[in-house]
């Protein structure tokens, strides 16, 4: 930054120099010539009148006077009668002169040229005699190119100068413009009092730091609840290996201490399962080959995979709604109605009732899951989406739920661009509600 400032300083400063230059060529140069120009009309017009009062000796007499100017009589015919600068014999006709022309028609005329004989940049300036001749006036003069080279010394030296005070005001007007955003304290960025251009950079800064910051505390509480509930059922399992390997369980309770192994090895491996899942979504390296998938049929198969479980406590389970097609990814879809269903299970009361509804609405499918549990109350309906968040803490390890069900259905459901609602009260049960986007219809071909 501090370099392209600089740069663009140095840069703007000799475009304005070149600039500068050429203006002061075009002003001097055209300065020059209308001084030219009144001093040669102003000498025409005094050579005229002496050439009234003394006659045409006159001309002879300032012969050799002042070479600087050229003074020639044209007759009617532009025969040069006489020429300060050459012999009028060795002058060709000057009726094809600009300034001889006008002069005849008009009285006076003008013009700027390179002369023939002379081979230098003229102006010539020709009035009308009263005796009919001309009388023409010329003096040389510098051209636009060598006034802007006579001009060069000067503008070079000035040019160094201001270059060398522009890279020394760069630099410091450079260090002055970045000084305070070096000093920025990046770790509150709204504390900063800058320019006021950067305050959308430092509120992006300041929600970017929040956001980090939330990130940050999700992973260390995602951290220790992993630890805890990893650690959980392998302490569990260790400490009834150690009793059967020390012979301290009777032959009679060897199966029931089986049975609890296994149960603590299902829950570890469910648990491992529903992290590794969690994590892809995290992530978004989940298959993400979408296909045309029937909810409806895909419910009935997920409420059929846990009609053991609702057996056991007595619950029915039913579906009910239409055929829906939505697109999207059948695995994912699969896990978020099965992880709601499966809640629907394990958080209701024996012999109740678990009913899903699936079909189409305005707004795009709907899955609806219905039971009639415990319910929830509503200061803890905002969070049981959260990772390892449990409602019923003390009864959460003989339910045998994870918590993160509901973490993946709601991942699964920002990745479908759907959205979940709850709608619960204490001891009437739950209803869980994933709303799909209706899906843009293409045009259909011709």
């Amino acid at each position: 930054m501090r370099k392209k400032i600089q740069q663009s300083m140095v840069l703007i400063l000799s475009v304005t120099l070149v600039i500068f230059y050429v203006i002061m060529a075009l002003i001097l140069y055209t300065s020059n010539l209308s001084l030219l120009q009144s001093e040669v009309k102003q000498e025409a017009r005094y050579i005229r009148m002496a050439l009234q009062i003394s006659g045409a000796q006159y001309l002879e007499e300032i012969d050799s006077v002042d070479w600087n100017t050229r003074v020639t009589q044209i007759d009617q015919n532009g025969n040069v009668l006489y020429d300060s600068g050459q012999g009028e014999s060795a002058l060709e006709n000057h009726s094809a002169r600009k300034e001889v022309q006008d002069a005849i028609a008009t009285g006076e005329g003008e013009d700027i040229r390179v002369s023939d004989t002379l081979g230098q940049e003229l102006y010539y300036y020709a009035i009308l005699l009263d005796d009919g001749s001309v009388l023409r006036v010329a003096r040389g003069m510098d051209g636009l190119v060598k006034t802007a080279l006579n001009v060069f010394p000067v503008i070079g030296i000035l040019a160094v100068g201001m270059t060398v005070f522009a890279l020394f005001l760069a630099r410091w007007q450079t260090e002055r413009l970045i000084k305070p955003i070096n000093e920025l304290d990046l770790e509150n960025p709204l504390d900063n009092s800058v320019y006021e251009e950067l305050t959308p950079l430092l509120e992006a800064m300041d929600r970017q730091n929040k956001e980090k910051e939330a990130v940050s505390n999700m992973r260390k509480e995602f951290s220790a609840n992993v630890s805890h509930e990893l650690k959980t059922p392998l302490t569990s399992i260790s400490g009834y290996a150690e009793i059967m390997k020390n012979g301290m369980v009777r032959p009679a309770d060897i199966p029931q201490f089986s049975e609890r192994i296994y149960k603590e090895a299902r829950r570890l491996i469910t648990l491992v399962e529903d992290i590794i899942k969690l994590s892809k979504l995290d992530e978004e390296s989940v298959e993400l080959e979408k296909e045309q998938v029937d909810l409806f049929s895909l419910t009935r198969e997920t409420v059929s995979r846990l009609s053991p479980q609702a057996s056991m406590k007595n619950i029915r389970m039913e579906v009910t709604g239409e055929p829906v097609v939505y697109n999207g990814i059948r695995q994912i879809l699969d896990e978020m109605v099965y992880n709601i269903c499966e809640n629907a299970i394990k958080y209701n009361h024996d012999e109740g009732r678990v009913t899903v509804w699936v079909g189409a609405t305005l707004d795009g499918p709907k899955v609806s899951v219905t039971d009639t549990g415990i319910g929830i109350p509503e200061e803890h309906q905002e969070r049981i989406f959260e990772r390892f968040y449990r409602v019923d803490k003390s009864h959460s390890k003989e339910r045998g739920g994870t918590g993160l069900g509901l973490s993946i259905v709601k991942h699964g459901a920002i990745l479908h661009g759907a959205k979940v609602t709850v709608d619960s009260k204490p001891g009437k049960g739950t209803k869980i509600e994933i709303h799909f986007p209706r899906e843009k219809r293409g045009t259909p071909p011709d």
